[in-house]
This record gives C-alpha cells, sequence and structure tokens, in this order.
C-alpha cells in the first residue's frame, strides 16, 4: 500500500448481530491491502465485550483502526484505550463520555417505534421477528433481511445502563458513518453523539444496517481515518 502507514483495522459489531455482518466491509478492505480482524461479542455484558475487542486488539502487529457498529460504538469507546489503537470509526453507533452508559444517550430524543426489542425473562432482549426488517434493514432484500433476523444474537439488556469508564475518543482522532434512514437512534441522537465526540461525520443513505447495505462507503471511511490517523 502506498502512503499508508496503518494498515490493521479491528470490526466491532453491535447488538443482535454477530461479526458476520462486516463480510463486505472485510472484503473490501482487504483488497485493499488492510489487515481486518473482526471481533465476536458475547453481548453478556460491557466488560466480556471489552474482553473480546482487547484480546484482537492484542493481536494486532502495529497501529490499527478500531470500529464499532451500534452498540459496539460503546465497546470501542472502552476498548479503544488500548495502546493499538490510532483511531475510531463509528457507524450509526453509540458514544457514551466516561461515567455515561448507553442509556444515558437516550435522554431527550426521539423514540424509535418501529425498533422493537422483545425481552425474555432471563433479561436478554432480541429483536422482533416481525418488526425486524423495517426496523433493522429496511434496504435489504426480504431475504437477506430474514436470515439476520434469524440468525440474530439476543443481548443482555443491563449492558446498555453500565457505565463507561473511559472514552477513547477524547484522545483518538474519530470519524463517524451516519446512515439518514436509521430506525434505531433518533437521527438528532445520533448527530448530536458524533459532534460531541468531534467526529467527521460522514451521512449516507441507509438504514441501521449500513455496515451491510453501505459497506462501500463504510470502507471509504474506515479508509480514510487509516490514513489521517497515521500522521
Amino acid at each position: 500500500m502506498t502512503e499508508q502507514n496503518i494498515t490493521n483495522v479491528v470490526l466491532v459489531h453491535g447488538a443482535f448481530a454477530d461479526g458476520s455482518g462486516w463480510r463486505r466491509v472485510y472484503d473490501l478492505l482487504t483488497a485493499r491491502g488492510f489487515r481486518v480482524s473482526i471481533v465476536q461479542n458475547p453481548l453478556t455484558s460491557l466488560e466480556a465485550d471489552v474482553a473480546a475487542t482487547t484480546r484482537v486488539l492484542d493481536q494486532q502487529d502495529g497501529p490499527a483502526i478500531l470500529v464499532g457498529h451500534s452498540w459496539g460504538g460503546t465497546v470501542i469507546t472502552e476498548a479503544g484505550v488500548h495502546p493499538h489503537v490510532a483511531g475510531l470509526v463509528y457507524v450509526s453507533a453509540i458514544a457514551p463520555d466516561a461515567g455515561e452508559s448507553s442509556g444515558q444517550q437516550y435522554e431527550g430524543f426521539a423514540p424509535t417505534p418501529e425498533f422493537v426489542i422483545d425481552v425474555a425473562d432471563d433479561g436478554f432482549g432480541f429483536l422482533n421477528r416481525d418488526a425486524f426488517h423495517a426496523g433493522f434493514a429496511a434496504d435489504l432484500s426480504e431475504e437477506d433481511a430474514a436470515f439476520l433476523a434469524d440468525s440474530q444474537v439476543p443481548v443482555a439488556m443491563s449492558v446498555f445502563g453500565e457505565a463507561v469508564t473511559n472514552a477513547a475518543w477524547r484522545d483518538k482522532p474519530s470519524w463517524a458513518v451516519i446512515a439518514t434512514e436509521d430506525k434505531a437512534f433518533d437521527q438528532a441522537m445520533l448527530q448530536h453523539m458524533a459532534r460531541r465526540i468531534g467526529a467527521e461525520i460522514t451521512n449516507v443513505p441507509g438504514s441501521h444496517a449500513l455496515f451491510i447495505s453501505q459497506a462501500e462507503a463504510v470502507a471509504d471511511v474506515i479508509a480514510t481515518a487509516a490514513q489521517n490517523a497515521a500522521r
């Protein structure tokens, strides 16, 4: 790769999903010469997801761009203080400050009635299957949305009440890719979080599943982050 000092990228998925959703981004970045690693979050606690991310960061052979989608934004906010992390990319993602929880980020913003979470007796949440296509992946085919709905990973709803102790974005450059038709978060909430962390913002048309539907745009921002964080 020419004029490229950062070649490592670590991708962190959000709630109700797993790392396989990053496949298109992975293919696009590896074709450009990046070494891409994908975290598989257990989604059982913030601590567990940060530990899973840290294990992957420990395996990097140099500086890396750390990318998080949705709940993964909270994970990278905490895990991003790792010495290998040179920059952060938030993909329609939550970005709390130190001492704040993910749930606090919703305060004062509009509800998202199309994003329907069914919570089981054990405290784990699944996205409602009937509402999944409209709420999570409206710009994917019915077949792709059905696969995502049927392969979703439940999240311990308690994670949204867990506060982060570190805010890596305070010390490391950040970028944000925001889906303008995201039904999981109020658009004003996404824009507010991205502005607060001082991120360079890219708005793209797309659903909450923009990491799949807008993989090219997401990969471009990650590549830009790698170029600029290296300076």
